[in-house]
């Protein structure tokens, strides 16, 4: 037994110790995306920075190219000018001066040059502005790709540190269920071992009583008298009928047939006052119900709950008072266990813990809630919520 507890502490120990490794993995993959959201972040940034820049640059070079083009245009009028006036100077040669003609070449020459020079550099300035507009639009796409990249790195963030994160508490829930169907297997199983000790112990002992009784009874009756034999049939009576209480004891603890018969609040009634004086501690119960029956599903869900919230309070806490309060609505059921026991700290497992986890998983199939408050030496308060559905 002892082996086999300390295998299970140390199966516990590697538990803990995975959860804990993958709780590290997680913790350094959402600081690296966190990172990565904050370079992409940063290049976005940039990105607007070089783009305004730019944009600015745009502005100014076709505002430089207007100018360009308005002073082409007047450089190519005086051009033209010029070169018809060279013409008639060529035409009639004799009738200028030297230094008349010189000047009639040099200025043609001259606006000549200069048209070409203010081409060119539209040529070029327009080069640029078309390289820039490239650029602009290559950086516009990466702005659109970061500013997508972000939301979806701020979407896989959020899967990391919300949904991602709840995986440990998965496992956990997983292997306190697979813990919890243990246990019911060994609560069963001790179930059924307690119900054979009971039969065996008290109806199947009195009954064989009873049998022996009935021989001692014929034979009072044959070689005695008939006086002496019903003082006998009295007592056998007296036996029968202590049998039929633990009879009727024992499948009351399976199910008690009073919650077919009589309905919700008279069973819970009836069951507190029984355990009540059986285990000598006072229990109080207050109740207001505007139904006189429930769906089945709701009466043995409730009582069980009851029950189990009960038990564990004389069990487990150790309690030598119980406040149990029943509110039944149109539309919903609470119930309210309260004890004045030794109270524990939340979070810790104890042996009432798979006894809670039975009753979140019946709250949760009726889409139930349930709250509960414990502090040591501060006892204990369970508080049970279940809609009515039709």
């Amino acid at each position: 037994m002892k082996k086999n507890h300390n295998k299970h502490a140390s199966h516990k120990k590697h538990a803990r110790a995975d959860l804990k490794g993958l709780d590290d993995i997680i913790d350094e993959m959402v600081e690296a995306v966190h990172n990565s959201k904050d370079e992409i972040y940063n290049i976005t940034e940039q990105a607007r920075l070089e783009y305004e820049t730019l944009t600015e640059k745009i502005a100014q070079l076709r505002e430089e190219i207007e100018n360009i083009i308005k002073e082409s245009d007047l450089l190519e009028r005086k051009e033209r000018v010029a070169r018809q006036r060279l013409a008639k100077v060529s035409e009639n040669f004799s009738m200028y001066s030297e230094q008349e003609i010189q000047e009639v070449y040099e200025t043609a020459h001259n606006l000549q040059v200069e048209y070409r020079m203010k081409q060119e550099r539209e040529q070029t300035l327009r080069k640029e502005r078309d390289d820039i507009e490239r650029r602009l639009r290559t950086i516009d796409e990466t702005i659109e790709r970061a500013e997508s990249l972000v939301g979806k790195v701020s979407i896989v963030l959020n899967y990391l540190t919300d949904d991602f994160k709840e995986i440990t508490s998965l496992i956990k829930d997983a292997k306190e269920k697979q813990m919890f169907g243990l246990k019911i297997i060994e609560a069963q199983e001790e179930e059924r071992r307690r119900i054979s000790r009971e039969i065996h112990d008290g109806p199947a002992q009195m009954l064989a009583n009873v049998l022996i009784r009935a021989d001692i009874v014929d034979r009072t009756y044959r070689e005695r008298s008939p006086e002496e034999a019903l003082v006998e049939i009295k007592s056998m009576r007296k036996m029968v009928r202590q049998s039929l209480y633990e009879v009727r004891r024992i499948i009351y603890d399976l199910r008690p047939m009073a919650l077919d018969d009589l309905g919700l609040v008279p069973t819970i009634r009836k069951y507190l006052q029984t355990i009540g004086e059986y285990h000598d501690i006072e229990i109080h119960f207050q109740e207001q119900s505007n139904q006189e029956r429930l769906e089945e599903k709701y009466e043995v869900a409730i009582f069980r709950l009851t029950q189990e919230a009960v038990q564990n309070a004389i069990k487990h806490a150790e309690a030598s008072e119980i406040d149990v309060k029943l509110i039944v609505t149109n539309n919903r059921v609470n119930v309210s266990v309260k004890d004045d026991g030794k109270g524990f700290t939340l979070g810790e497992t104890k042996s009432q813990s798979f006894g809670l986890i039975g009753m979140r998983e019946r709250v949760d199939m009726l889409e139930g809630t349930l709250e509960l408050t414990s502090k040591p030496g501060k006892g204990t308060h369970v508080f049970i919520n279940i809609p009515l559905t039709n």
